[in-house]
């Protein structure tokens, strides 16, 4: 056996190579390209015949170099970073630290610690297509109500009236398409009762055109206190930058989510994640993304458990004992599984009377919602190691049986 550190950044690796005794058998600052990858190959074969032998360790799980020492059949261990740092100061205490060291450092840790590190999963190139889509999904939803949010924000500035008129939706058609046309208190009051309703009908509302159109217009020429012309004209321009680009991420969020919900329904599992109850689409398509598809991967429920964050965290010393909500984890898987809990609620009996026995307990709504996705997780576990689709009546046998 031989074992490959392999210090990654953007322009070049430093890459360290050394036998089952520590001993250091190569080392090399390769280039981010196909002779970086040539180089290292080369490295490497100068003292492994079979690729199985080796076994590399580094700190990313994704990227063209990874998926070159994939290609090659070597053993891949990708370490979090927070453990690389760890295992640092446990040799070394200067705080001392360069790329060639870490690259040395990641070898030592394969080679004496990879029992406890878990090696990279053999999920598919489909599941990995879902888990780009799925987060590009989400980064475009975080960014969008970034931008309303700093829509709310100068409008309440110079325009009360405006979020009156859109409270519940500032993000929608109705609010995009009128404030397009008037960015300025002076303007929405000019806007006619007709005005509204052509807006309204460019944006797609084909329903109660008139009654949501003199609803508008009655919020708008409503009385409010009135800012100086000066910064109404700037505010204007923020607000038109706002509406421009919810609008460009409405757009990209359907071609994104079309992208996603196809390929996710081409996933031989996309069966068993829709039949699961809270999980549409979207909430699928990330929980899978995130978990991957290798079957392997997870040893049993406990280990997907505490990979999705949901397994509470134990710190016992002498007679004090603590359990606390896991810091370190997927928090993207976390996400999606809070939400998986929170939506399961109004479609499955069983996780109802689940949450409902929790917070008896004396839980919080969101600690009970955490418990909710432990168990869910677990059911999820269950049916994929059987290839099942949910059933109600196997999922919550008992419901009045409460244990994680």
């Amino acid at each position: 056996m031989v074992f490959l550190g392999v210090d990654w950044a953007e322009e070049h690796h430093d890459a360290w190579l050394e036998n089952e005794q520590g001993e250091m058998l190569g080392k090399a600052r390769i280039g981010n390209d196909v002779g970086g990858v040539r180089q290292l190959h080369e490295l490497v074969a100068e003292h492994a015949d079979d690729p199985s032998q080796v076994v590399v360790g580094i700190e990313t799980d994704r990227g063209l170099l990874v998926a070159a020492l994939v290609g090659a059949g070597y053993q891949i261990y990708a370490v979090n970073p927070l453990s690389v740092s760890r295992y640092r100061e446990r040799h070394r205490t200067s705080g001392a630290k360069s790329d060639r060291a870490d690259a040395k450092l990641l070898a030592d840790l394969v080679r004496t610690d990879r029992h406890n590190h878990r090696p990279l999963a053999g999920d598919s190139d489909l599941s990995e297509a879902i888990k780009v889509l799925a987060r590009e999904h989400q980064d475009l939803v975080w960014t969008r109500k970034r931008f309303i949010n700093r829509l709310r924000s100068a409008l309440r500035e110079f325009y009360p009236a405006a979020l009156e008129a859109f409270e519940t939706d500032l993000g929608g058609l109705d609010a995009l398409a009128v404030l397009e046309r008037a960015p300025t208190p002076w303007q929405g009051r000019q806007l006619s009762q007709a005005k509204i309703v052509s807006a309204l009908r460019k944006a797609g509302r084909q329903r109660y055109l008139e009654h949501k159109a003199a609803e508008i217009q009655r919020a708008l020429r409503s009385e409010q206190l009135q800012a100086p012309s000066q910064l109404q004209a700037a505010m204007a321009t923020v607000v038109s930058s706002c509406v421009a680009m919810i609008k460009s991420l409405n757009l990209q969020l359907e071609q994104v989510a079309a992208e996603m919900t196809a390929s996710f329904k081409g996933h031989p599992d996309a069966e068993i994640y829709l039949s699961l109850p809270g999980l549409g689409v979207v909430l699928s398509a990330r929980v899978l993304g995130e978990f991957g598809d290798d079957r392997a991967r997870f040893a049993d429920a406990k280990a997907r458990k505490a990979y999705a964050g949901t397994a509470p965290v134990t710190q016992a010393s002498g007679s004090k004992k603590i359990v606390l909500a896991r810091f370190a984890r997927n928090r993207r898987l976390a996400d999606a599984c809070y939400w998986w809990a929170f939506s399961s609620l109004t479609c499955s009996p069983g996780a109802n009377h689940y949450y409902r026995a929790l917070r008896t307990r004396g839980k919080t709504h969101h600690q009970a919602l955490r418990g909710l996705a432990n168990r869910l997780v677990g059911i999820l576990h269950a049916c994929l190691a059987a290839s099942q689709t949910y059933s109600e009546s196997v999922a919550w046998p008992q419901p009045q049986d409460i244990a994680a």
